[in-house]
């Protein structure tokens, strides 16, 4: 797959458009977002990746647009786990409901050029070293264990070093100041609580990229499908917050469903490096497959979680 600067700068471009009008359109009143609006978005996210493969479909071939739409999946289903944090990291910071949105938005462009970088960095090695494929799927096993073992801790609310770092070297205040991120105090500058929750959510996002852009090159070794499937999950994921903010804490059987997803990855990777690094004639994973798979335990574990529930209701 030859992908020209022209279709990077064209995907940059469009992803910049969206940011920009969601930003300055969709949040120029700040409020809480309704599940109803919620879901508006999120089918509109949702369509924007459906066009984005079928344009990859039309112009590389539909077996690089299954490619795109296996890591979008997989990445939006390990993005999910997120918002466990993000849920922590907004209560800990007492954000207000009106400003989360904008917490989002700007958080999660942070972590998208982090990403953009890890990616960029993740197939260069790829590139001269086929090997890693053998380490990518050691780690995504040991990820795996650690998901499935860990479901019932709750996550650190503390903020991380960043936030801590930055929070000790520059004033700051534990008073918002409506959308402002700075604000001034007996005529000092301090950053606003928001100012650091965006930082928070940021940087604290790149811990899990260390375990879902490993598992969506597992999929794709096309970087510019894995920057695609980041950036289309993660500009969904804000909506889907506020979606599931309520329900996310019945979702129990989640991380059984992402530890069976990095297992089945873990696997597809091991057979494609015994392969192309060690000759083996074993068999190979296709497209269709994997999505088959993912779709298929993304359905299961949402669907067992919620059955107690309804249950319950009865």
């Amino acid at each position: 797959m030859t992908v020209s600067p022209l279709a990077w700068v064209i995907t940059l471009v469009v992803l910049v458009a969206i940011i920009v009008i969601d930003l300055f359109i969709v949040d120029r009143k700040p409020h809480d977002f309704s599940a109803r609006e919620a879901s508006r978005w999120i089918a509109f996210y949702v369509g924007l990746a459906g066009v984005f493969a079928v344009i990859v479909g039309v112009v590389y071939g539909p077996s690089y647009s299954g490619q795109f739409v296996a890591g979008y999946l997989t990445e939006y289903s390990l993005s999910v786990d997120n918002l466990f944090v993000f849920l922590v990291i907004m209560t800990s910071f007492a954000v207000p409901a009106a400003l989360q949105h904008r917490v989002l938005l700007v958080g999660i462009v942070i972590a998208l050029v982090l990403r953009g970088i890890l990616i960029v960095i993740g197939a260069e090695v790829i590139h001269r070293f086929q090997g890693i494929f053998f380490l990518f799927a050691a780690f995504l096993l040991l990820t795996a264990w650690k998901v499935w073992t860990g479901g019932d801790e709750e996550p650190d609310p503390e903020p991380n070093r960043l936030v801590r770092m930055i929070s000790s070297k520059v004033p700051t205040t534990q008073e918002y100041d409506g959308t402002h991120l700075v604000t001034r105090i007996s005529g000092k500058r301090y950053l606003t609580p928001l100012a650091m929750v965006m930082i928070a959510i940021g940087t604290t996002d790149l811990l899990f990229a260390l375990d879902s852009i490993p598992a969506v090159f597992g999929i794709t070794s096309e970087a510019f499908l894995v920057f695609a499937a980041n950036a289309f999950a993660l500009m969904g994921l804000r909506q889907l917050y506020f979606l599931i903010r309520d329900l996310i804490t019945k979702l129990r059987h989640l991380n059984k469903g992402i530890a069976l997803i990095l297992v089945f990855i873990a696997i597809k990777l091991l057979l494609e490096a015994c392969h192309s690094v060690l000759g083996w004639n074993v068999p190979l994973v296709p497209v269709w497959l994997s999505l088959v798979v993912i779709v298929g335990i993304l359905v299961g574990t949402t669907l067992l979680s919620l059955r107690p529930s309804r249950e319950l209701e009865r």
